[in-house]
């Protein structure tokens, strides 16, 4: 459970970053820069398909395992500030991509 409390920790901090390129983005298009699709360089892109994509299901998948941990009693192997901080970024997930935060 703590390898895979990480791997979310690093899924959800990739998919910080990923919005604040897309808000950069969104930026130099309204600075005057042509609105044309660019290319994103190699290592963006793996941060943005881990931010959107795997960030949003394996947030999921750790809330559903805290769930069930904490309803069998077994012990937490965690510590509390991932709970609270991948909890945060799990509502901030839905909402951002149900459109409540444009």
């Amino acid at each position: 459970m703590r390898f895979f409390s990480k791997l979310v920790v690093i899924c959800n901090i990739c998919f910080i970053i990923s919005v604040i390129i897309h808000y950069l983005q969104i930026g130099s298009v309204k600075a005057g820069k042509p609105d044309v699709a660019e290319m994103l360089p190699t290592g963006v892109a793996e941060i943005v398909i881990l931010g959107y994509v795997v960030a949003v299901i394996l947030n999921t998948i750790f809330f559903l395992t805290c769930i069930i941990t904490f309803f069998s009693n077994k012990g937490k192997s965690v510590p509390r500030w991932m709970y609270i901080f991948n909890g945060l970024l799990l509502i901030f997930q839905i909402l951002y991509f149900s459109n409540v935060i444009p």
